[in-house]
């Protein structure tokens, strides 16, 4: 008689493990799909940084250029497009990084659109900016100083020292007397590697970013008529002030006017 009770059980549980479920079986299924909608969700994530992932597909050769100059260039070129100061198409950015030794390729011209390094390269400052290394910058007329800051590249031509291109100075109070100063970006023999090993440094212009004599034609036909020029130096007081230099969304008074003419700056 015992066992009776039992065959009783079996038969029920049998019996009703094939009832639908009732509503309150189904309290576990919302809960799961809540937490798979919590797992796909993005929109609550930061979005990534454009110039960290353009840097990380390039690919240096000889010297890597720092991320944080490149990071600011790429700021600034950004800016300079959004006021009009470049095309909307441009995508050639080009930095001088003025804080390493004139002996080191410290010029690099990046295809931003092909995240490529076109040209790695030596790159002159003025004599009157420092021996091997740069420690003072002007914007005054025969100092014979670099000027620090973002430049617009104009046409190119022949000159004094070979086929030259000028340059735009954009920021105020820093290197906007570059045209007045003839500040131009041309060849140079005294930018090479011979010069380096007999006087120990790297040859001077006055003032002007020279490269050398046998790549001047190549890489000012890549970079003439408006592309960007950054010449970075680790100087405070232009690195707090450069309007180019402010994030975009600080940027509304030098993005108001879009089609003004650059020589109002």
């Amino acid at each position: 008689m015992k066992k009776f009770p039992l065959l009783l059980c079996l038969v029920y549980l049998i019996t009703t493990s094939f009832y639908p479920a009732s509503s309150e079986d189904r309290v576990s299924y919302p809960r799961l799909m809540i937490r798979e909608i919590k797992l796909s969700a993005k929109k609550n994530f930061s979005p990534q940084n454009p110039a960290e992932e353009i840097y990380k597909e390039l690919r240096f050769a000889d010297e890597t250029l720092n991320f944080e100059v490149f990071e600011k260039a790429f700021l600034g070129f950004q800016n300079l497009k959004k006021s009009g100061k470049l095309e909307p198409s441009a995508k050639l950015l080009s930095v001088c990084d003025f804080s390493l030794s004139s002996n080191r390729k410290r010029l690099w011209v990046i295809d931003l659109g092909e995240k490529k390094v076109l040209f790695n390269t030596l790159v002159a400052h003025g004599k009157g900016t420092g021996e091997e290394f740069a420690t003072s910058f002007s914007n005054i007329e025969d100092s014979h100083q670099s000027s620090m800051g973002f430049y617009i590249t104009e046409q190119a031509y022949m000159g004094d020292n070979g086929y030259s291109m000028r340059l735009f100075g954009m920021d105020r109070g820093y290197n906007d007397a570059a045209l007045e100063r003839c500040i131009v970006m041309h060849g140079a023999k005294y930018v090479s590697e011979d010069f380096i090993k007999s006087e120990k440094r790297l040859g001077r212009s006055w003032g002007c970013p020279a490269v050398p004599a046998s790549l001047a034609k190549p890489i000012i036909d890549t970079i003439k008529n408006r592309t960007c020029l950054f010449i970075y130096f680790p100087d405070q007081s232009y690195l707090a002030s450069s309007q180019w230099l402010k994030n975009v969304e600080k940027t509304d008074s030098i993005l108001d006017s879009p089609k003004q003419n650059m020589a109002t700056n």
